[in-house]
């Protein structure tokens, strides 16, 4: 295949998915109440606080709208703009090779799926903690696309620190990094994880914290240790082709 028919390619897969991010984005559209609701539940469920969210101008909800949807729209046709990407890359991949992207791609979503999770747990709380800073005698008037912001973000944010371990086991693959040079690391390991904790973590309580730093931590050994397994298996094999080729 030429160029040229690479690049028609690649504009057709483009087209496709974003064919598919549209479709996905009227969806979006329709789902944006719940999902809204859903988002700002933590709010009225706050009973000792008058908190509720506001726009500060005219065009706000309907811009926040349009964002959420688009958001929306891109995580609903997700498995669909993913397929197009593999179905341009996957001709030139050999067998093994595809195998291993198969694999990485169900890990990665099943640890961002599983820190995903854990910022919708955290949010709530978070938004019932932070809110109760507010006087008795005042209201917390927050900002509609300044709380959706600022829950989305969490969410994400959670979501990208569960792919950290999945990344230092590919550089391992690659050979970019060894496992014992992570495990000589730990202690700056340590020092991440609960520096990222803390900064991310949006509840003034250490609990939340450590939890998700153990977490990380508990990750980041379980990718050490995948590391180790598949430098042993790479120097058995390398061994026994040495062997057999004298």
């Amino acid at each position: 295949m030429g160029l040229g028919d690479h690049l028609r390619e690649l504009r057709n897969r483009l087209i496709f998915a974003l064919v598919g991010i549209g479709l996905g984005a009227i969806g979006g559209w329709f789902l944006y109440d719940p999902v809204v609701a859903f988002m700002s539940a933590p709010l009225k469920e706050i009973t000792d606080t008058n908190a509720q969210m506001n726009f500060e101008t005219i065009s706000a909800a309907l811009d926040l709208k349009l964002r959420v949807s688009i958001s929306l729209g891109v995580l609903v046709s997700s498995p669909w703009w993913i397929y197009q990407v593999a179905a341009f890359i996957g001709p030139g991949l050999k067998r093994k090779e595809k195998l291993m992207a198969g694999a990485f791609g169900l890990a990665g979503f099943v640890l961002f799926a599983a820190g995903a999770v854990t910022g919708v747990w955290v949010a709530p709380r978070a938004v019932s903690i932070l809110v109760s800073f507010v006087p008795s005698d005042a209201a917390a008037l927050v900002s509609g696309v300044s709380y959706i912001n600022f829950y989305t973000y969490l969410v994400i944010a959670f979501g990208l620190s569960f792919l950290v371990p999945e990344l230092l086991v590919a550089a391992s693959f690659m050979g970019v990094v060894k496992s014992r040079t992570l495990v000589r690391a730990w202690r700056v390991a340590v020092v991440v994880a609960f520096a990222f904790a803390a900064v991310i973590n949006p509840i003034p309580n250490p609990l939340p914290m450590i939890i998700q730093a153990l977490g990380m931590l508990g990750l980041y050994y379980l990718a050490v240790l995948i590391a180790f397994m598949h430098e042993r298996n790479v120097a058995r094999r390398t061994r026994e082709t040495l062997a057999a080729a004298d």
